[in-house]
C-alpha cells in the first residue's frame, strides 16, 4: 500500500494562497527549503495534482531548467518534475503533457485505487483535491512549511472535516527566514 503525503507552503494563519489565488506571499524559498522540497519530490513515485496547482506547475517547470538564472537545485527540480509520473484530476481541461495522465472521473475512487497499488509514496497537491482526499481519510502524512506571514484569507491548507483526525508529530525543523517545517502522520 502506498503512502499519500500532502505538503505545501502555508501562511501562519493556514492559507496556501491569499485572496485572489495570490501565492507570492512567501517570496522565493531559501536554498535549504527548496532543497528539502526537491528531496521530497525525488522520493515521490507519483504526483497527484488538482487543476489549479497543475496549471501553476506546468506553466513554469517544464522549461524551468532552461532559464539563464536557474540554480542547480532548480535545474534538478525541473528535470525531476518532468520525469515523475503525474496524475491530474480535472473535469475542465482536456490535455496534459510531461509524463502525466488526466482523470476526469471520481478522484477519491482513483486515489483509493492508486494507494492500493505497490510503489513509492505519492504526493498530493491542490486544496480542492487534497481536501477531498482528507475528508475520505486517505492522507497518511502532512508536511507544512509555515511562513511567518498572515494571509488574512484565501485558500486554506485544511478543509472542513466531519470528525477529528488525530496526528503524530514526525519532525520539526526551522529554515532561514523563520520558516518552520512540521510533518505529521495520521494515527490509524
Amino acid at each position: 500500500m502506498r503512502k499519500l503525503i500532502f505538503g505545501m507552503n502555508v501562511t501562519l494563519d493556514g492559507y496556501i494562497a491569499a485572496t485572489g489565488d495570490d501565492i507570492g506571499w512567501g517570496g522565493p524559498p531559501s536554498d535549504e527549503l527548496f532543497q528539502w522540497w526537491l528531496d521530497q519530490d525525488r522520493a515521490s513515485g507519483l504526483a497527484l495534482y488538482g487543476r489549479k496547482l497543475w496549471e501553476t506547475m506546468s506553466s513554469y517547470w517544464p522549461t524551468g531548467d532552461q532559464l539563464p538564472n536557474a540554480t542547480p537545485a532548480e535545474i534538478e527540480f525541473a528535470r525531476n518534475w518532468r520525469d515523475t509520473p503525474k496524475v491530474v484530476f480535472s473535469s475542465t481541461i482536456d490535455k496534459v503533457d510531461w509524463n502525466t495522465r488526466l482523470v476526469t472521473g471520481d478522484a477519491v475512487a482513483e486515489i483509493t485505487r492508486l494507494k492500493a497499488e505497490d510503489g513509492g509514496p505519492m504526493s498530493i497537491g491542490g486544496a480542492t483535491l487534497a481536501g477531498a482526499a482528507m475528508r475520505a481519510g486517505l492522507i497518511d502524512e502532512y508536511a507544512l512549511a509555515t511562513y511567518p506571514v498572515l494571509g488574512g484569507g484565501g485558500t486554506p491548507f485544511f478543509t472542513a472535516l466531519d470528525s477529528w483526525v488525530n496526528l503524530n508529530l514526525l519532525e520539526t525543523r526551522t529554515f532561514p527566514g523563520g520558516v518552520v517545517l512540521t510533518r505529521y502522520e495520521t494515527r490509524r
